[in-house]
This record gives C-alpha cells, sequence and structure tokens, in this order.
C-alpha cells in the first residue's frame, strides 16, 4: 500500500465506528478530525467529502460483518448449519465485537431512508444482497434434499430471516437489553429447524 492509500485506510478505520454509532447526520467533522488527530485538510486530501468517508466507513463495517459470518459459514457442512449460523451468531451480537454501534445496515438503513438517498442506496444493495445469499443456502438445501421443497418459498424464508435478526437488534438496543435478542434468536433457530 502506498502511504496515501494507508492514510485513507486509517481514516476508514478510524470512522467507521463513529458512523455507525453517531450516524451520517450526527457525526460532524470536527468528529472525523479528533477521531483520525488528522486536519481536515488531510481529510479532503483523501476524500472529496464527507459523504464519501461515510460511504466508505459503512462498505468497511459490513464487510467486516460479512467476512465474520462467511467465515462461519464455510466452516459448516450442511445448508441447514450454514443457516444456523445466523442466529448462533446474532444471538450474542454485542459480544462478536465486529461492529462498533450494532448493524451497519439496520443503522444505516433507519438514518438515510429520508434523508441520504445514496446512503441508502448503499444499505439496500446490502440489504438485497443478503437476501439473494440466504436464498442460495435455501435453495441449496432443497437441492441437497435437506429442506422440504414444496413447502418452502425461498425468498419468503429469506426476507424473515433478516426480518427477526434486524428487529430483535433494533429491539435489544431500543430495551438495552441483550437477553431480548437471544430470546428472538430462539424463533429463528424454530424457523430454520422446521425448514426440514
Amino acid at each position: 500500500m502506498s502511504k496515501a492509500e494507508k492514510t485513507k485506510q486509517f481514516i476508514i478505520e478510524k470512522t467507521a465506528p463513529l458512523f455507525n454509532t453517531k450516524g451520517y447526520s450526527g457525526t460532524s467533522m470536527s468528529d472525523i478530525t479528533t477521531a483520525t488527530s488528522l486536519t481536515k485538510g488531510s481529510i479532503y486530501g483523501n476524500f472529496e467529502n464527507k459523504d464519501e468517508v461515510a460511504i466508505a466507513a459503512f462498505k468497511y463495517n459490513v464487510k467486516k460483518l460479512h467476512d465474520v459470518l462467511s467465515r462461519e459459514i464455510e466452516k459448516q457442512r450442511t445448508f441447514k448449519e450454514k443457516l444456523l449460523v445466523y442466529p448462533r451468531l446474532y444471538s450474542n451480537y454485542a459480544e462478536l465485537e465486529v461492529t462498533v454501534g450494532g448493524c451497519p445496515v439496520l443503522n444505516t438503513a433507519i438514518e438515510s431512508d429520508d434523508t441520504h438517498p445514496v446512503l441508502k442506496k448503499y444499505a439496500e444493495k446490502t440489504l438485497l444482497y443478503w437476501k439473494e445469499k440466504l436464498i442460495y443456502l435455501i435453495e441449496q438445501g432443497i437441492t441437497a434434499g435437506e429442506f422440504r421443497a414444496q413447502s418452502i418459498d425461498s425468498e419468503k424464508t429469506a426476507l424473515t430471516i433478516i426480518a427477526i435478526i434486524e428487529g430483535g437488534i433494533m429491539i435489544s438496543k431500543l430495551t438495552g437489553n441483550g437477553k431480548d435478542l437471544s430470546t428472538i434468536m430462539l424463533s429463528l433457530y424454530k424457523i430454520i429447524e422446521d425448514l426440514e
């Protein structure tokens, strides 16, 4: 990596927790310079504007989460075990310490919904990718004979999995109770178990 690339990566790594915790609107340029110990000029020398920093931070946070989930999914032998990675890891999401501030998809989607169309597009794209990945795992499980083909709507099941995870995270953040998320993930375990 060149010095410029290292500086850019440093800025992303230092601001990713900031944007995921405070949001786009809540993160000021002063917050960014404080987190990085760089001047405003250094930030703008590497990024055109705050939008670019926020988008890079979002992508960084999503990649961190994606990498953890993918590594765990790859270790599993069956498609059911691969799907069960989601409730298992999300049951203790706070303990994963993957992204400070919670799920970047949920945080960004909620904040950018009416205020930041570019970030909303990135959150939507990430959500659609996640849905397609779940559909693939479900359909592969059907093909492998692990799941009942005739009674499964793979898209509906994928969307339900995402809704339960994101809804569970939102509820546990609001209540400040991690046990709420664990309880909700038990319902997701059952949904996946019932695919057989």
